[in-house]
């Protein structure tokens, strides 16, 4: 009963035939994560003499997911934004709401640097500062020596987006506003294509680790990394946490599936192993991209 495709849709090996758990998401999608959870997934239920089935992925960002789900299209959102995922629980069109993972995002840009972000003393609000406050000076006189300092902003309602005008309004500083900064890049498109046009353009931008490390080396080389979202401090402002989100409408003729699978995410021999097992490139050279819920 879903009116929009499937990006991608997962059999974990056993051939299934239907689609009985709808899962949207953005970042964790384009990365392979989403694909690598639906097929332990299925080949958990398997286990359990589950028959086996799909999984199909619908890519969005925070704010489509839980759109999506509000209306039925999907039966479970994975998303970075507390404050409307809390509002979905508060509204109803929720009905559960689990840690799933830690994603982070990174602060990255030219090599050159020409916003001199290096010398913020790894403080990423004073960072965002300086970014107006030499993109501001670049428009006033444009320089001739270096290129002038530009933010590329998703612009898209995504949790990237969010978090990045969360840490400009921190400052007293809204960009996008009339008459808007044209220092600010308006650049609406999902995570890889943002992240591969600001190493084009030579402009800072606000991704995850999740996506810099599932880009190909031409876009990666031609950036630096800045700032970088950790563990240790819960308030750590480039933490991304992502929470996944059951919704009032999943399909209940395939209550059975997204209830395990509620649940699944949680174990640690369940969905919790497949993050920590979770690489890109796969193999022995990959690097983890994800960290586990805590406990």
């Amino acid at each position: 009963n879903s009116t929009i495709q499937p990006t991608a849709v997962y059999d974990g090996g056993l051939g299934g035939k239907d689609i009985r758990l709808r899962i949207g998401n953005g970042g964790a999608g384009q990365s392979g994560l989403i694909g690598a959870w639906a097929n332990a997934f299925i080949q958990y239920c398997n286990k359990q003499s589950v028959e086996p089935f799909l999984v199909g992925w619908y890519l969005g960002d925070t704010t489509q997911s839980l759109s999506y789900l509000a209306t039925g299209e999907i039966d479970v959102a994975v998303t970075y934004n507390e404050a409307a995922e809390m509002q979905a629980c508060k509204t109803g069109s929720a009905v559960e709401r689990v840690y799933g993972f830690r994603d982070h995002f990174w602060l990255v840009g030219p090599p050159s640097d020409p916003g001199k972000l290096n010398s913020a003393g790894g403080d990423v609000v004073a960072m965002f500062n300086q970014i107006v406050a030499q993109g501001n000076a670049d428009v006033a006189t444009p320089p001739t020596d270096r290129v002038p300092v530009r933010f590329l902003s998703r612009f898209d309602k995504s949790a990237t987006n969010i978090k990045e005008s969360l840490l400009f309004t921190q400052i007293g500083q809204v960009p996008w506003a009339y008459t808007y900064s044209t220092w600010y890049h308006q650049y609406p498109r999902f995570p890889l294509q943002a992240l591969a046009a600001a190493s084009a353009l030579s402009e800072y931008t606000l991704t995850d680790k999740g996506t810099w490390l599932s880009s190909p080396e031409d876009v990666t080389s031609a950036l630096s990394v800045f700032a970088q979202g950790g563990d240790i401090n819960p308030n750590d402002p480039l933490l991304n946490p992502a929470h996944v989100i059951l919704g009032a409408k999943a399909d209940p003729a395939n209550k059975e599936i997204w209830e395990k699978f509620i649940e699944w995410v949680k174990l640690p021999n369940g969905g919790q192993q497949v993050i920590s097992d979770f690489k890109q490139p796969p193999g022995p050279s990959g690097v983890v991209l994800y960290s586990q819920a805590p406990n």
